[in-house]
């Protein structure tokens, strides 16, 4: 690997029109925080080495992990119905109070106070009060909740119903402690993961049933076209005009225009499903292998570290 390219891939939000990266906005070391699905672990990975930082003891079965950038990180350990809390500063893990039965995934809203987890067992989104490090509020949606993604003014949230959902939720969160269900979408297949582009325009949603894509007006839920892509389930993620897709089974990561213009495609090992993106890099670790893939807002691959021996997600955060 480059680590001329590696490095500079940190000031790519720049020429894309975003906030600059926090490590130069005010220092601290920027890292990947990738789960160790059967170790009981999360592996914090330096992003300006590429070498493993520290290795965090959590609670079994550490699933799923999204972070506010510089605060804190959720984790869901789906199988023993448990939360935790890493804290950017100490990298310490904090339990998270509140009674859940398989909580898989979760949004935050943009002030970095509040999450919105999705909890399949209960059928419900659930409101957790990160600072506070408990469950706040909860919504019934109608399903298995699991895959979800909130607007960038922090006010709508699409939620899929389930791996292969018949239906997606929405949900009016302008009262962020306060979801309320507002109404629901019926893809032209079933769905799994859904995404807000970064405008908030538009919602991708992908496929958990074949190599298909839907592209939604937000603000309507009016179906704009629907574009190819490889096999279910797909997951997406965005970055400045370009959406990422990968695709775990065909061990292919594709690049698109917003528009659903097919611009590129990599090669990523085999089980790399989840897909992140966060100061002008995309990550996807891979469930199968144990890798964690980092890759240029070009769609380039910059690094391919091994980190446990399965990781199912990962997410950036700023220690400072």
């Amino acid at each position: 690997m480059d680590r001329r390219e590696f490095l500079a891939a940190a000031a790519t939000p720049l020429l894309l029109g975003l906030a600059p990266p926090p490590a130069r906005a005010g220092g601290g070391t920027p890292l990947a925080l990738v789960t160790a699905d059967l170790e009981a672990a999360i592996v914090a990975i330096d992003l300006s080495t590429g070498r493993v930082h520290s290795r965090l003891e959590t609670p079994a079965g550490p699933r799923s992990i999204e972070s506010s950038g510089d605060g804190a990180a959720l984790v869901a350990h789906t199988e023993s119905g448990r939360m935790s809390v890493v804290e950017a500063r100490t990298l310490k893990v904090f339990p998270v109070g509140g009674a859940f039965a398989e909580p898989r995934y979760a949004a935050i809203e943009p002030s970095g106070r509040l999450a919105y987890v999705t909890d399949s067992g209960r059928r419900e989104i659930v409101v957790v009060d990160l600072r506070a490090r408990r469950a706040i509020a909860r919504t019934e949606v109608g399903g298995p909740a699991r895959h979800l993604s909130l607007d960038r003014s922090g006010t709508r949230l699409w939620v899929a119903l389930g791996t292969k959902a018949r239906d997606i939720a929405v949900l009016d969160v302008a009262q962020p402690e306060r979801p309320r269900l507002v109404g629901e979408i019926r893809p032209p297949f079933l769905a799994h993961d859904v995404g807000f582009t970064p405008g908030g325009r538009r919602v991708w949603v992908t496929s958990g049933d074949r190599g298909r894509i839907a592209i939604y007006e937000a603000r309507t839920g009016k179906l704009v076209r629907t574009i190819a892509a490889d096999a279910p389930p797909q997951h997406v993620t965005f970055l400045g005009d370009r959406a990422f897709v990968t695709s775990g089974d065909d061990a292919v990561l594709r690049v698109h225009a917003l528009d659903g213009r097919l611009l590129r495609s990599a090669p990523v090992p085999a089980g790399s499903f989840n897909v992140q993106q966060g100061w002008g890099m995309i990550l996807t670790p891979s469930l199968e292998r144990g890798t964690l893939c980092v890759l240029s807002a070009r769609g380039v691959q910059l690094e391919q570290l091994h980190v446990a021996r399965s990781s199912h997600d990962a997410c950036f955060l700023m220690r400072r």
